[in-house]
């Protein structure tokens, strides 16, 4: 299960020293719904790894609006405490596989 990011804990989990993803996401959007059990199922596959979390975006705006969030889902990827990569919508496992590979 993907940890639950939050205004009050990314910086600490960005900045922690391994690679970190972060689904940025909202209970009430279709695309999401169909990437969030993906998104589920890395965090377990690269667990102790990568960090692999959701961003609720009605309930942790200032990380949203930090990043320039304006379409969700969008998934971030993080490595050395950098955003070096993006997915903008909904795409298969194996392409969001292929963005974690790149951090390791």
């Amino acid at each position: 299960m993907a940890l639950v990011i939050t205004d009050s804990n990314y910086q600490e989990l960005v900045a922690g020293g391994k690679p970190v993803v972060i689904d940025f996401w909202a209970p009430w959007c279709g695309p999401c719904k169909m990437v969030g059990p993906i998104i589920d199922e890395l965090a377990a596959e690269y667990e102790g790894r990568v960090v692999i979390g959701k961003c609720d975006v009605d309930e942790s705006g200032d990380v949203a609006a930090e990043y320039g969030i304006r379409n969700i889902p969008t998934v971030l990827f993080f490595k050395d405490g950098k955003l070096v990569d993006k997915q903008v919508g909904s795409a298969p496992k194996t392409a969001f596989a292929a963005k974690i590979e790149a951090l390791l």
